[in-house]
């Protein structure tokens, strides 16, 4: 049986420098995904053009757009690259580029070129659930992030933060304020 082996993290990408190549549809949808999740990226865009779309998403952000051709230069001072080119020689020419410079690189949908999915998100205050299907059906990952929008009670903040000042009144070591904290919330699942 095949299964999803890649590691979810959750990034600080107001600490990261994010580069995406590529101004048209698949730019502006990927740039669109980033900043929901993360409205304070650092984001630069590379392109000869950029559509409508694209400028009025990348106005929202702390996006800096340079009107010109992709070149090797670009990937400098840049922890993750985004190729969205309609050229996939192009789109290959950067996962090498970043492969050779040890960056972290997604070439929007060419799976063999990614080292990472950006996958469906759900937002509810603190809390924040991550959804992959290892590159085989964003629709999928879509129609989860839209179940569990609905299922995660708008409330779940709340709870978080409570749950985070009464961790803050545990006495004991590691292991017992854990121990207290998992009996805390045992029941949680239930209550969702």
């Amino acid at each position: 049986m095949e299964r999803n082996n890649l590691y979810p993290i959750f990034l600080k990408t107001n600490n990261l420098k994010v580069l995406i190549v590529g101004g048209g549809y698949v730019a502006e949808e990927k740039l669109t995904f980033l900043l929901k999740s993360s409205p304070d990226a650092n984001v630069t865009m590379v392109s000869p053009m950029f559509r409508e779309g694209t400028i009025a998403v990348a106005d929202t952000g702390n996006v800096n757009r340079i009107t010109d051709n992709y070149n090797i230069d670009y990937l400098k001072g840049h922890h993750i690259v985004i190729a969205t080119t309609d050229l996939p020689e192009i789109n290959v020419e950067i996962y090498r580029d970043c492969r050779a410079q040890d960056k972290l690189v997604n070439v929007a949908d060419n799976p063999p070129y990614c080292d990472f999915y950006m996958g469906g998100i759900v937002t509810k205050g603190n809390v924040k659930v991550a959804i992959s299907t290892n590159g085989k059906s964003p629709t999928t990952a879509k129609r989860l992030r839209q179940f569990f929008e609905d299922v995660i009670p708008e409330n779940i903040d709340d709870l978080v933060k409570n749950l985070n000042v009464y961790r803050k009144t545990i006495k004991g070591d590691f292991e017992q304020k854990v121990e207290k904290l998992n009996e805390f919330t045992k029941g949680l699942v239930e209550k969702l």
